[in-house]
């Protein structure tokens, strides 16, 4: 077992690769995508209500051929690298799906909120970073842990256009030997980062209660 981990480990850097950069660029593009959402410039807002329809409408696994094959058929251009269509197609994937979680937190604050900051003279960026912004936080994190832990098992989605990371490598390995032992390697490994995000996110979640 201790063998199979060690090989695995060459395909694990690239999985925490994904996981990571992922987070880091679509938690935050996700807030902009939900102002876009909210713009009272109409086009904006039609773009942006389109390019979520798309992203949670259509497969991952869709969207990452269609990045990495489609600038070629579709305009003749050179294909991006292959981890770097991975990392387009996963950031503007999970970017669309945060954008509709802000927005559900969003929409559960009432309206009283705001009156009681506007009337302690709190302007409209004073009232959503002070008051508005911590209580939405709390209240999207639930969703927010489960998007993360869907996220760490979608990076195995990264082998359709051969981007070598942890269950690729595991495949490769167990085809070779003609054992499941890969795949129980990589199942442990998948368990193991799974819990530690849950674990992570649920202490991050008691931290933000607001009465102790």
């Amino acid at each position: 077992m201790i063998v199979l981990f060690k090989e695995l480990s060459t395909g694990v850097t690239n999985t925490l690769l994904i996981f990571f950069l992922t987070l880091i660029l679509s938690l935050p593009l996700g807030l902009v995508i939900l102002f876009g959402k909210r713009s009272k410039i109409s086009p904006i807002r039609w773009f942006i209500n389109g390019f979520i329809s798309v992203m949670r409408g259509t497969p991952l696994m869709l969207q990452l051929m269609f990045v990495y094959f489609g600038p070629f058929y579709l305009f003749g251009l050179p294909s991006p690298g292959r981890f770097k269509a991975v990392m387009v197609a996963f950031v503007l994937n999970y970017s669309a799906y945060f954008a509709e979680i802000y927005r559900g937190g969003l929409d559960s604050i009432p309206e009283g909120q705001y009156e009681a900051a506007k009337v302690l003279g709190l302007n409209k960026r004073q009232t959503f970073m002070k008051i508005i912004l911590p209580q939405v936080v709390k209240r999207v994190l639930p969703s927010i842990t489960n998007e993360v832990m869907t996220l760490v098992k979608d990076t195995s989605l990264a082998m359709v256009i051969s981007v070598s990371e942890t269950f690729t490598v595991a495949k490769a390995m167990a085809a070779r030997e003609a054992s499941m032992a890969p795949y129980v390697a990589v199942a442990i490994f998948y368990y193991i980062m799974n819990y530690i995000v849950g674990f992570i996110m649920n202490r991050l979640e008691k931290n933000l209660e607001y009465y102790k």
